[in-house]
């Protein structure tokens, strides 16, 4: 394999939302050349402001370029936007590296990686954690999987989105990775706004409260990112409840096929989906708040 240095300088970007948008904007800072696409162009404004050129498709993105990143919404879009009608495996280039950084089922991820190697070109699944603070930022924790050599070759690319980067193992393995970061964020998120529920009701002084227990053992980037804004009944997405509840339906599907029970991620994913009926599937995870509080009957967040 081989990619030359002038190539990188052309950067494909597909997927221009909370996250992608700055993730791909630090590219530009950095000097790159990027062809972006997205479903919506409008939502792309921002980055051709900055430099960006629009392409009409996917596999133009492709064509163009010889690295091409995606972030978009749910396995279905992935799908579509890798092997659907004017998708990016039909028009790689040999050599070419695909770097999907959404988060979707590891067995999506393996099949790219398999059409691209029937392509002669690379897959890497790369999904990140630390929300739109995170992006907008350059603080990701990138997680990834693939072949190590094209990890390596594209490591200077992450480290303009990212501060924790981290090669986890072959195809797939980015994303196993990244649905032990949601099991695990789900627990807290569960905990965190129980306790502020707690708190709010006792009567409690919440930033005080906060700031206390975030000092401890309960310190977390929930507490210390996502608390602060239930104080302030600030539901804004830093990450949809809507695509939350997808990322925990593919930890479970995939928990299930494997053979062992998460109960308790189970309990978290259908109060999320309450959350989600009751209207609130664009507000940030946060928003969890307003489904325990109904269900408390507290009328305190909601």
């Amino acid at each position: 394999m081989h990619t030359d240095t002038a190539a990188m300088n052309t950067i494909g970007w597909i997927g221009t939302g909370v996250m992608g948008r700055w993730m791909c904007s630090h590219l530009l800072k950095a000097g790159y050349q990027v062809v972006v696409h997205n479903r919506t162009k409008e939502k792309a404004q921002p980055l051709l402001q900055e430099g960006a050129r629009w392409v009409d498709s996917p596999a133009e993105a492709a064509r163009q370029s010889q690295i091409i990143f995606t972030i978009i919404g749910y396995p279905k879009d992935v799908q579509e936007v890798y092997f659907g009608p004017d998708g990016i495996i039909e028009a790689l280039s040999e050599g070419a590296i695909t770097i999907d950084m959404t988060t979707t089922s590891p067995s999506l991820s393996v099949r790219i990686a398999q059409a691209c190697t029937h392509r002669g070109a690379h897959a890497l699944d790369a999904p990140v954690s630390g929300g739109d603070v995170g992006a907008r930022e350059a603080r990701l924790a990138i997680m990834a999987g693939g072949e190590k050599q094209v990890f390596d070759q594209v490591l200077p690319l992450f480290e303009l989105m990212g501060k924790h980067i981290m090669y986890e193992g072959a195809a797939g393995s980015g994303q196993h990775t990244k649905m032990c970061n949601q099991i695990t964020i789900a627990g807290t998120m569960i905990g965190v706004c129980e306790a502020m529920l707690y708190g709010a009701r006792a009567g409690l002084d919440m930033e005080k409260m906060v700031g206390t227990i975030s000092k401890g053992a309960a310190g977390c980037w929930t507490l210390d990112n996502l608390a602060p804004r239930i104080i302030k009944k600030d539901y804004d997405p830093g990450f949809f409840v809507d695509h939350f509840i997808k990322d925990m339906g593919i930890a479970l599907e995939e928990a299930a096929r494997m053979g062992i029970a998460l109960p308790g991620l189970a309990l978290v994913h259908q109060l999320y989906l309450a959350v989600q009926a009751s209207g609130h599937g664009l507000d940030g995870t946060q928003a969890l708040i307003g489904a325990l509080d109904r269900l408390s009957q507290a009328r305190i967040f909601s």
